[in-house]
């Protein structure tokens, strides 16, 4: 049997003495793709062997994991996020577990390439917010038997744990309390097309106008595209109306960012000319005048309940898949047109 040629071992020792080409050594050693098992277990041998340890990678080979997990996430789809990973890090944390966050812009093929590269960073587990239209990412990650939980846009399907918000009833919350204010042609300005949340936002919506008596209108509804720039030209859109809508409903704070400066623009008081309602509460929601009545997400729950998932699944591959809704809490201010309870 070949020798390796230095006192430290490369992976073209670990190819010639497993057998192998040196491509199939990076594939193992990277988790890049598929290798039969016999094959695999003749390149850990050799690695143990020979005491390859040229990285973390390599180390995690020997010891059986790296103690790190991944997070696939949009950093620039909304503030939100930046406040859930905050809570994935205080988590992991408490469990020894460290974090390797990874940027998908939002995008199907950015998504899978950040993907696969936290897994050649050999992570035991990973935390995936899906871009939307994903499906085959997911579909990936799961044939492969990587520890998978979806945090917030969540799929239909029930081979992968979940955890996420409750948006149906809470929507529809929102929209019936406008109603009740006397509104009688809502709008709503909805997320991206191909989110799960947007889909159940709009749903709550429409269930929140039935329940009022009030009949679902097409032309109240205007896609945001879940960013402050698309919030600006759905209220454009929905103001350009010869009858338009005369309360909101804004199904993230993204959007509602370019609905207030639109408003602004337009000498629009929000709350007395435009009474607006919003899904996301944020950090200034209550700072701006007037404040903002929302469905806040228990953001903190929602991340440290991804990383309880996530380590049960690693821990535990063949524990049945789990689905988490988390109830949001509505927080009511003045910008429904209304003074919150007390004033």
């Amino acid at each position: 049997m070949p020798q390796p040629r230095s006192s430290r071992p490369t992976q073209r020792d670990i190819a010639e003495i497993a057998g192998v080409s040196i491509t199939t050594v990076s594939h193992v050693v990277n988790g890049t793709r598929a290798v039969a098992p016999e094959t695999r277990a003749a390149v850990l041998a050799a690695v143990e062997q020979t005491g390859y340890t040229g990285d973390a990678i390599a180390r995690s080979l020997v010891t059986g994991g790296t103690r790190s997990i991944g997070v696939a996430i949009s950093l620039l789809a909304n503030p939100y996020f930046a406040m859930l990973i905050q809570a994935i890090e205080r988590e992991a944390a408490e469990a020894g577990y460290t974090v390797l966050l990874a940027d998908t812009h939002d995008t199907v093929a950015t998504e899978q390439d950040t993907v696969r590269t936290l897994r050649s960073r050999r992570v035991e587990g990973m935390l995936l917010t899906p871009a939307p239209g994903d499906g085959a990412v997911i579909s990936e990650l799961v044939s492969l038997g990587v520890p998978t939980v979806l945090m917030d846009r969540l799929a239909t399907r029930g081979d992968v744990d979940q955890v996420g918000v409750e948006n149906i009833q809470s929507t529809s919350a929102l929209t019936e309390h406008l109603a009740s204010l006397g509104h009688r042609r809502i709008g709503l300005i909805s997320g991206a097309a191909g989110l799960s949340t947007s889909e159940e936002r709009t749903l709550g919506y429409r269930l929140g106008l039935g329940r009022a008596g009030l009949s679902w209108t097409p032309e109240l509804v205007a896609c945001g595209h879940s960013s402050r720039e698309g919030g600006v030209e759905a209220l454009r859109t929905l103001l350009a109306q010869l009858d338009p809508p005369t309360a909101l409903v804004v199904a993230n704070d993204s959007m509602m960012v370019g609905v207030l400066h639109e408003a602004r623009r337009r000498e629009l008081r929000i709350g007395r000319d435009l009474p607006v309602v919003v899904y996301d509460d944020v950090e200034w929601a209550d700072l701006v005048d007037p404040p903002l009545t929302t469905m806040a997400q228990p953001i903190e729950a929602i991340g440290r309940q991804a990383v309880r998932l996530l380590l049960a699944r690693i821990a535990d591959p063949d524990r049945k898949p789990e689905t988490v809704r988390l109830p949001p809490s509505l927080r009511h201010r003045s910008s429904c047109g209304c003074p919150p309870p007390g004033k």
